[in-house]
C-alpha cells in the first residue's frame, strides 16, 4: 500500500470538497431531519460508490487514453466551467 498516494488523495479531496454542494445537502438534511447518523451513513455510502465508479472508470480510461490527454481534458473542463460561471456573473452584473 502506497501511503503517500493515500494521503495525497485524502488531502486533495478534502480541499476540493470543502464547502461544495454535497456538504450543503448533508447540512440541510441533518438540519431538517435531526438524524445525523443515518444521513452520515447514507452520504458516506453514496460517496464511496461514486469514488469506486471513478476508480474503475479511471483505470479503464487510462489503459486506453494516455494520462497526459486525460489531464489536459480535465484542465480544459475546469477552465470551461470557470469561464461559464464568470460569463454568467458578468451578464448578471451588467444586466443582460
Amino acid at each position: 500500500m502506497d501511503w503517500h498516494l493515500v494521503l495525497l488523495a485524502f488531502g486533495l479531496l478534502i480541499v476540493a470538497e470543502l464547502g461544495d454542494k454535497t456538504q450543503l445537502v448533508v447540512f440541510s438534511l441533518v438540519s431538517q431531519y435531526r438524524a445525523p447518523l443515518p444521513i452520515f451513513i447514507g452520504a458516506s455510502l453514496a460517496l464511496t460508490v461514486l469514488t469506486l465508479v471513478a476508480v474503475i472508470a479511471g483505470q479503464f480510461i487510462s489503459s486506453v487514453v494516455p494520462v497526459r490527454y486525460i489531464q489536459i481534458g480535465a484542465g480544459l473542463m475546469f477552465i470551461g466551467i470557470g469561464a461559464g460561471i464568470l460569463w454568467r456573473v458578468l451578464c448578471e452584473t451588467l444586466g443582460r
